[in-house]
């Protein structure tokens, strides 16, 4: 038995030794192509002889000799699932998580069956058009968390309106009069998440507003109509995993 033990401990231990090396050298490719990348994991992949290296809000695959990189999707042709896209779900799903309920601005369903975070800009069309829908989506059981991601950047009109609802008295009532055009005249200098919401949506990859997300980090993409959101809801619910 003790011998089977020790041989186990080898054999654990050779493989330990031999996926360090393959990171050494996948550290090594992606710093030769980009010197200030941030990798926050690399891991076997379901690539013979490609290691899995998450930088941020994207998954790219390298050879475990360093010498060959893809950057694109996965698929499982026989579950027809993107694996790259399940994975990035997974990440996104763990940072979002992070944001605490105080950060958000919740518009709660009536009877809860979804929760959907939203990264919004108060002055993009497409952000406006879902807003005006807000009672749609509650109605259908979708309760919508908002973050601020205001596209233009610090010092924008759009942060200044950002910033001025969070710093309302009534927040969400502030929001609904952001979106509809009105003019705010709170204060701006209220402690308010803005920036750690910007900064946590370029986190998550969102390039453009209204960014979507399910519970489980799927992005659902942009505007979409409440009777759209709802099948698109279910549709990720009934997935296998």
């Amino acid at each position: 038995m003790r011998l089977l033990i020790a041989l186990v401990g080898l054999l654990f231990g050779a493989s330990a030794l031999a996926q360090a090396a393959d990171d050494a050298k996948v550290r090594d490719a992606i710093k030769s192509l980009v010197p200030n990348a941030t990798i926050e994991s690399i891991a076997p992949s379901v690539l013979p002889g490609f290691q899995e290296v998450i930088m941020g809000s994207q998954v790219i695959y390298v050879s475990s000799d360093g010498k060959y990189v893809i950057s694109g999707a996965v698929f499982d042709v026989a579950k027809r699932a993107n694996l790259t896209e399940l994975r990035l779900a997974g990440v996104r799903k763990a940072q979002l998580d992070k944001i605490p309920q105080s950060r958000r601005l919740i518009f709660p369903a009536k009877s809860e069956k979804y929760t959907i975070t939203v990264f919004t800009d108060i002055d993009c069309g497409y952000c406006r058009q879902f807003h005006a829908e807000i009672a749609k989506y509650n109605d259908l059981g979708i309760t919508v968390d908002y973050l601020f991601f205001p596209r233009m950047g610090e010092g924008s009109k759009g942060w200044t309106e950002a910033e001025q609802v969070w710093c309302s008295k009534d927040r969400n009532d502030a929001l609904t009069r952001a979106k509809a055009g009105q003019t705010l005249d709170a204060k701006t200098d209220c402690d308010n998440p803005v920036k750690d919401d910007f900064l946590a949506g370029q986190g998550v990859g969102v390039s453009g507003t209204p960014a979507i997300f399910s519970e489980d980090g799927t992005q659902l993409g942009g505007y979409l109509p409440p009777d759209a959101m709802l099948a698109r809801l279910q549709q990720i619910e009934a997935q296998p995993e």
